[in-house]
């Protein structure tokens, strides 16, 4: 618990304190924090896997042998993996509207040191309740990193959805495994998985916070095509 709690404070903490903001900012930060409690507690019946596959043999050889052949993709790191691509989608987002703030700061302190008559520059920004907030109106490339961002989230939970219904259910739908292995001494087994109904509820955890994560997205996805272009 204490990991998670570490891991919670500073997704909190960038989407609270900060200077800049966007349509949809603090419900993002709000998913990933949603996203990594769920992952840390779908992997508590995963954390035995070894010794949940069981098989009518003495050998630990063949059953080791067994259980490579038949969990033989990494599941919770895959998780793990994907959690730091939807990190980095909205890590996207941030570094560039930190950067465009920046960037038009700096043009209006040379634009008011120089008491240039000319038509000052277009700030991409508003004010919104103390806050500055990204105009996606005002500024088109701040809106295509947008909509990247949203894309990129929404390609990282179909891959997420991917990897649960195709690599992982098919490992716990059936009570009983034939393992039929080529080693010498190694005759044919029947396995079993311990534990298999915890085991698909975490994965129906994971697969709802995706679906939201995705209907969400794409629901923001389509608004700001409509509303900003």
């Amino acid at each position: 618990m204490a990991a998670i709690v570490t891991g919670l404070i500073p997704i909190l903490r960038t989407a609270v304190d900060s200077t800049a903001t966007y349509k949809g900012r603090t419900m993002w930060f709000g998913l990933l924090c949603i996203r990594l409690v769920t992952i840390f507690l779908a992997q508590f019946p995963w954390k035995s896997l070894n010794d949940d596959f069981i098989c009518n043999n003495s050998s630990q050889f063949c059953i080791k042998a067994c259980f490579n052949e038949h969990f033989d993709r990494s599941i919770v790191m895959a998780w793990h993996f994907l959690f730091i691509l939807l990190v980095l989608s909205v890590l996207l987002m941030e570094l560039f509207s930190s950067h465009l703030r920046s960037s038009f700061q700096k043009k209006k302190e040379k634009e008011m040191e120089s008491e240039s008559e000319q038509g000052g520059v277009i700030d991409p920004t508003m004010t919104v309740g103390g806050r500055l907030m990204i105009d996606l109106h005002k500024s088109k490339s701040s809106l295509v990193v947008y909509l990247f961002s949203l894309m990129l989230r929404i390609v990282v939970e179909v891959m997420f959805v991917y990897v649960l219904l195709f690599w992982v259910m098919p490992k716990l739908d059936k009570s009983v495994y034939v393992c039929e292995l080529s080693f010498k001494g190694c005759s044919v087994q029947q396995c079993v998985v311990r534990g298999a109904a915890e085991k698909t509820m975490s994965v129906y955890a994971l697969l709802f916070i995706s679906a939201l994560v995705i209907i969400t997205s794409s629901g923001f996805f389509f608004y700001s095509i409509v509303h900003y272009l």
